[in-house]
């Protein structure tokens, strides 16, 4: 009954980047010492779309040389990845489907915790990327493509919502104090 529950968890995450690639990739990929900082959190996502809602407990680590992420469904790991600024291993369980990118949830993590000036100054042309007091919004050819709203500072406390307008999923991150 775990494997089957699982299972459905990850077919749901895969939802999310099951859609067709966007006409310009992103391919954001931050220095881990462009965060400006080094932090170690735990977050509990919760990631809704087509009205279903799944959760997913995350490690975060990140320090100047790297950035280390260990995803956790029902108690048993699921995702690992490790950037060190130039190149990323991942590890990732067998149920896991391949549409669950680790350089997705490398650049929804990026696009959302690191300095807004450190992510508009490696976007391609094309994208934009604004931000008014706890709010962010990127841009691409003018037309919003994500909202992520933070409830507060820093960028990894309390709650942020972040809306993708393209692949029509939010993901909630809550992290714990």
């Amino acid at each position: 009954m775990r494997a089957y529950v699982i299972a459905a968890l990850l077919a749901t995450l895969a939802g999310c980047a099951s859609a067709p690639p966007p006409p310009a990739r992103l391919g954001l990929r931050l220095a881990p010492a462009a965060l400006g900082e080094s932090i170690s959190v735990q977050q509990h996502l919760k990631v809704e779309r087509e009205g279903r809602t799944d959760d997913l407990d995350v490690a975060l680590q990140v320090e100047p040389d790297a950035v280390d992420v260990v995803g956790l469904a029902f108690g048993q790991r699921v995702l690992s990845l490790h950037y060190d600024g130039k190149d990323m291993k991942e590890w990732r369980h067998v149920m896991l489907p391949r549409q669950v990118r680790a350089e997705d949830v490398l650049e929804d993590m990026q696009l959302t915790l690191w300095p807004v000036d450190a992510v508009a100054r490696a976007l391609p042309p094309g994208w934009r990327i604004a931000e008014e007091g706890l709010r962010r919004t990127l841009y691409l050819d003018e037309q919003p493509i994500m909202r992520i709203a933070y409830s507060g500072s820093p960028r990894w406390s309390g709650t942020v919502v972040l809306e993708n307008l393209r692949y029509k999923y939010r993901l909630t991150i809550q992290f714990a104090e």
